[in-house]
């Protein structure tokens, strides 16, 4: 394989573009972004969290690479001299009514292999972390932060330094299949020329991955609902309120985790996020619509099937957006002291959720092939963990399909 363009410059797209330079010498690899700056949506705007694999079904894909893409993004980060530090995770059962919730993360926790796990009542719990309280909590302290956006730069002078390049501001709009190789149109001023010609593309585009993966002629479900995730800032005075990150324990029926309490690792303490809907694919504030992108959403099956069978919870979501004190009042369940006043508005993230057209919410990477175009159609958290696995996967694919 001599050419392969990978759309999308966020951590999954760089580290898969890093995976085939090193994999086959010689071949000429370009990353495309719209963006003027790597990890400019998803990576750039997470918790940091490398995550240890309490929650994934054993045997899915999530399982899998996240348990190798940890061991393999820590390796790194030690070796290029990136920020890791092993905060620990405590997932807290408040109340009786949660133990079974909690047992069912330890089955899938032990049968993923996250080290150093236990199990701990209320004593053990004040132990970890003094501030908490609960029936019982998993504690997982090889969990880890550090900086995804600094890990994606560095997998992009990664990616020049085996003689790829990253285009910046060059926004893939068209891509066509042909015999022999697959024609991406490009506009913007980071392309060479209008078309760029590759052998396989591989999309890695996030937010914008399914649209992508249309123009491709893959219309095959999910489609992506954009969700934005906000967060509250704890007050600098108040940081040492816990040690490490608390999580409660998650409703079964979503992907996302609920709100928790994130150490950085700058030392900085968030609180969030929560789940609303964006109006906007790239919204990250409640001003920010785009009629275009609302319509697309509301006109997708599988989005009008997830609203009216989950718009309690979207609700809720909503009045926790609008009310610091009740976004507040889920975290006081387990760390009482937490007050309103400890916090101010912090950062917000945009998640790309893939939903099929029964409005199921897509919680295992999917990975979708078409010829010579390889799509990474949901790559939520723990991509950023998973990331290197996820290029070793990706690129073990194409080498079965076409041959190195």
């Amino acid at each position: 394989m001599r050419s392969v363009a990978v759309v999308g410059a966020g951590i999954v797209g760089l580290a898969v573009a890093r995976r085939i330079s090193q994999q086959w010498p010689g071949c000429r690899v370009t990353v495309l972004d719209k963006e003027p700056t790597v990890a400019a949506h998803q990576t750039g705007h997470n918790s940091g969290v490398v995550h240890a694999g309490l929650y994934y079904p054993p045997g899915s894909l999530k399982a899998t690479l996240c348990a190798r893409g940890r061991d393999l993004l820590r390796t790194y980060c030690l070796n290029r001299g990136l920020p890791y530090r092993e905060v620990g995770k405590l997932v807290v059962a408040v109340e009786a009514t949660e133990l079974d919730g909690l047992a069912e993360i330890e089955r899938r926790a032990r049968a993923n292999g996250v080290p150093g796990l236990r199990r701990l009542g209320p004593d053990g719990i004040r132990e970890v972390e003094p501030a908490v309280v609960g029936a019982a909590a998993l504690h997982s302290p090889r969990t880890a932060v550090t900086d995804f956006a600094a890990v994606a730069r560095a997998f992009a002078d990664d990616v020049r330094g085996e003689g790829g390049q990253v285009l910046l501001g060059t926004e893939v709009v068209g891509v066509r299949r042909e015999p022999t190789g697959v024609r991406l149109r490009t506009r913007g001023d980071g392309a060479p020329a209008e078309h760029l010609v590759a052998e396989h593309v591989v999309l890695c585009g996030g937010l914008q991955t399914d649209r992508l993966a249309r123009l491709a002629g893959d219309r095959a479900a999910p489609a992506i609902v954009a969700f934005r995730g906000e967060y509250l800032e704890v007050l600098a005075h108040r940081r040492d309120l816990v040690r490490g990150l608390v999580y409660p324990v998650p409703d079964p029926a979503y992907p996302f985790l609920g709100v928790h309490l994130t150490r950085r690792v700058d030392g900085g303490l968030d609180l969030g996020p929560n789940a609303v809907l964006a109006l906007a694919r790239e919204g990250y504030r409640w001003r920010d619509v785009d009629p275009a992108d609302l319509a697309e959403v509301l006109r997708w099956p599988g989005f009008r099937a997830l609203a009216r069978r989950h718009w309690r919870t979207g609700l809720s979501e909503m009045a926790g957006s609008l009310s610091r004190r009740r976004f507040v009042e889920r975290a006081r369940r387990y760390v009482p002291s937490l007050s309103v006043d400890d916090v101010v508005p912090g950062v917000a993230g945009v998640r790309a959720q893939a939903v099929d057209a029964d409005g199921t919410l897509v919680d295992d990477f999917r990975i979708h092939t078409l010829g010579r175009v390889t799509a990474v159609r949901n790559a939520p958290s723990p991509a950023a963990t998973s990331s290197l696995a996820i290029a070793e996967h990706v690129v073990a694919a194409m080498r079965g399909a076409e041959g190195p």
